[in-house]
């Protein structure tokens, strides 16, 4: 025990150097978070639901909340429930066994339902395909309004998607009529 400990005062504290900050990324974060609170007027919020994937989505998308990418600043939230989620975060091939539970799940969401499908896994089964365990992608399953490919994406590029299909429900502007 002492050993170890003279070693360290000795060497001191090892560890890597902490990541560059990436300016672009934060000037992102902050438009994210502004056109969220101004086409949704609230947070929005988020069931994310894994069919069957490998988890490296859901890491990605665990990423999201930690102090880097600050998620919960932006007004993004995940919830517990579909009953209160704006948007469903779908990853993996949908296998056979969650079939049922992702239809229920997104029959439980209120409306306007969003859902984004995360992954290759996600956009059309992956390394999985369709097979006699996978329905294939979440598109086989329920109406998807977005796919983020990439095996796993990137944190930044899954806000992205969450921010384009938050985009693509924004009501249009009402024409104004002409004066009489």
């Amino acid at each position: 025990m002492w050993k170890i400990i003279r070693q360290i005062a000795r060497s001191g504290a090892r560890s890597e150097a902490p990541p560059l900050c990436d300016d672009s990324l934060k000037v992102e974060a902050e438009r994210i978070q502004r056109d969220v609170l101004a086409i949704l007027g609230r947070a929005l919020t988020i069931r994310q639901v894994d069919a069957g994937s490998c988890n490296g989505c859901e890491l990605e998308i665990n990423a999201l909340d930690n102090p880097y990418y600050n998620l919960e600043g932006l007004g993004i939230r995940f919830v517990a429930s579909p009953r209160h989620a704006d948007l469903l975060l779908v990853t993996g091939p949908v296998s056979r066994n969650m079939e049922l539970a992702l239809a229920r799940t997104y029959d439980a969401t209120p409306a306007p339902k969003l859902v984004v499908a995360v992954g290759d896994c996600g956009c059309d089964g992956g390394i999985f395909g369709t097979s006699y365990a996978t329905c294939g992608g979440v598109a086989s399953v329920l109406a998807v309004d977005l796919a983020v490919p990439g095996c796993p994406p990137a944190p930044i590029e899954i806000l992205r998607g969450i921010l384009t299909v938050v985009r693509r429900c924004r009501p249009a502007p009402k024409a104004s009529s002409p004066p009489p």
